[in-house]
């Protein structure tokens, strides 16, 4: 039997489920807040997954994703455990904005403080009560609003064979080999020894449903990596591809941009991306492609300012095997082409 473990004031013993309340700093109403959180507590020992969601209190995908996962059969006999925490920035999500109510990023706020500011405050509880549980992090993340981001891992490789094994276990389409940045959770779960794998995918304040099924499958995917669960085979038919590189094309003056590319499209240099003009379609210019690669995120907003990011392209080392594996996936977990059976009905976005 594997040993209790305490969260919270909370004593958890081995084969057994609990709900936790994590008290937070309150509204200042003086209404009570909390971080909800389920934790599986296996019978068997093994590894500790935590799966996070809406760090930033607008992307909301993941809330779904850790939904439909607790619903998965193959967790009835999970060896290990499972911590998951669908609302971390609780004050975003009430508030429908990204960062807390005294503006600060929670995800350039670690490793927070306990006498620091709100955002300082909401990272040392995170730090202090879930980290030193955690053997490994899961961090579920969208674009911003008006920013759609095509389903893809990121993590700091670094030459790190087990970590990036984890991330072809996931099974996205992209791999991206993404540089650690101060006050990030990202950041302090790594100075803790924790392997961490960022899912973005989608937008701010929307569900899309292909994105939502493709982080349930790549969830139980790197659980049995880890020998968590039963053995999963992933899907071969999108293998997962690390970009070399990436980089933002930018808007070259202000107006109203008319995109002509899609995300996930496969683009060269000097292709047309889009028009930008002003109302009357006067001073048009024509947005290229500074580089050959694969459309990894864009704007969805046509209003766009001078300098403003609009399209992030990553480059493949095989971008015409990289723009097949994309297609083959977005079939894959369409709801219109999946042959996988699934209980949820498919969320119209």
């Amino acid at each position: 039997m594997q040993a209790a473990i305490t969260l919270g004031n909370r004593r958890i013993e081995g084969g057994t489920e609990a709900s936790i309340q994590l008290p937070l700093p309150e509204f200042y109403t003086n209404t009570p807040a909390s971080m909800t959180i389920q934790v599986i507590h296996g019978k068997e020992a093994g590894p500790c997954m935590m799966v996070t969601s809406c760090l930033h209190g607008d992307e909301i995908n993941g809330i779904e994703i850790i939904r439909r996962l607790l619903g998965q059969k193959a967790l009835r006999r999970l060896k290990g455990t499972l911590i998951l925490v669908p609302v971390v920035n609780v004050f975003g999500l009430v508030a429908r904005s990204r960062y807390l109510p005294d503006r600060r990023d929670l995800n350039r706020s670690f490793p927070g403080s306990p006498k620091g500011s709100m955002a300082g405050r909401l990272a040392h509880v995170i730090m202090s009560e879930l980290f030193p549980h955690c053997t490994h992090i899961i961090d579920l993340h969208t674009g911003a609003i008006d920013r759609e981001n095509l389903p893809q891992i990121r993590a700091t490789l670094n030459g790190d064979a087990t970590l990036m094994e984890l991330a072809k276990a996931f099974n996205a389409p992209v791999i991206l080999d993404a540089p650690l940045r101060d006050g990030t959770f990202r950041k302090a779960a790594h100075s803790r020894g924790i392997p961490t794998l960022v899912y973005e995918a989608g937008e701010a304040l929307r569900f899309d449903e292909i994105s939502i099924r493709a982080g349930v499958a790549g969830i139980l995917n790197v659980l049995s990596s880890l020998g968590m669960i039963r053995k999963r085979t992933a899907r071969k038919d999108h293998p997962p591809l690390l970009a070399k590189s990436s980089s933002w094309v930018r808007a070259p003056q202000s107006g109203i941009a008319r995109s002509v590319i899609a995300l996930g499209e496969r683009v060269k240099t000097g292709d047309k991306l889009a028009y930008i003009s002003g109302p009357l379609g006067e001073l048009e210019e024509v947005v290229k492609s500074t580089v050959s690669g694969i459309v990894i995120g864009r704007t969805r907003l046509p209003l766009v300012h001078e300098g403003e990011a609009i399209f992030h392209i990553a480059t493949f080392a095989r971008p015409a095997a990289a723009a097949e594996s994309i297609e083959n996936f977005q079939d894959a977990f369409d709801p219109e082409t999946d042959t996988v059976e699934s209980e949820e009905p498919p969320l119209i976005s």
